[in-house]
């Protein structure tokens, strides 16, 4: 899906920045904000900036003498485009997601939340794991973040405090596990049979 909007769109920057906007609808940022949070620059980043401002997909305005641009909820085709962007954002099509495994020993990877368009979900992911690099896992949000267009709420456990607060019954963790998800990455053994007797 990721593809096929890249393509309706016209290019990545402008796909991935239609999708930015649609995600965070009542926030307005500066030019460095959008660079930094899309990781995109340039005068590519520039000019479709200025087609959406054209188009008034977005809104231009001055704070304290710098330029923001924050979504025109009032643009003709807004709740079709709202509709279609969160179609696409679903776990398969974000490609950083194969990049998981490389950010440690990873025992369990599960999405919800705006991976799935499930806005009940109180994370939108869960990893569990040991020696897992900070480097690259905030690496791993970032370009997450850029995919999806929203901040991404996260949970990291290490196996023995996963497996402690599952046999505590832990409210959230439980939550998670028999609530709307993607698994990426299961290593845990039984996990899988727990779920589902849960669920009968």
């Amino acid at each position: 899906m990721t593809a096929i909007l890249e393509s309706l769109f016209g290019s990545k920057e402008r796909a991935r920045l239609i999708r930015f906007f649609l995600q965070n609808p009542d926030c307005a940022y500066d030019y460095l904000e959008v660079s930094r949070r899309n990781m995109l620059k340039g005068p590519k980043l520039k000019r479709e900036i200025e087609n959406l401002s054209k188009m008034k997909f977005i809104l231009k305005r001055s704070n304290k003498g710098k330029p923001v641009y924050q979504l025109n909820q009032s643009f003709e085709f807004y709740p079709e485009l709202k509709s279609l962007v969160a179609k696409s954002n679903v776990s398969p099509h974000c490609l950083s997601l194969n990049r998981i495994p490389k950010i440690g020993n990873i025992k369990l990877a599960m999405v919800s939340g705006v991976f799935i368009n499930y806005s009940k979900s109180k994370a939108d992911m869960i990893i569990v794991g040991e020696a897992v690099s900070k480097a690259r896992l905030n690496s791993l949000m970032k370009s997450l973040e850029a995919e999806i267009g929203k901040e991404i709420t996260f949970v990291l456990m290490s196996l023995e405090e996963f497996k402690y607060r599952l046999n505590m019954l832990d409210k959230f963790v439980l939550e998670f596990l028999e609530g709307p998800n993607e698994e990426i990455i299961n290593k845990i053994t039984g996990l899988k049979q727990f779920i589902a007797k849960r669920k009968m």
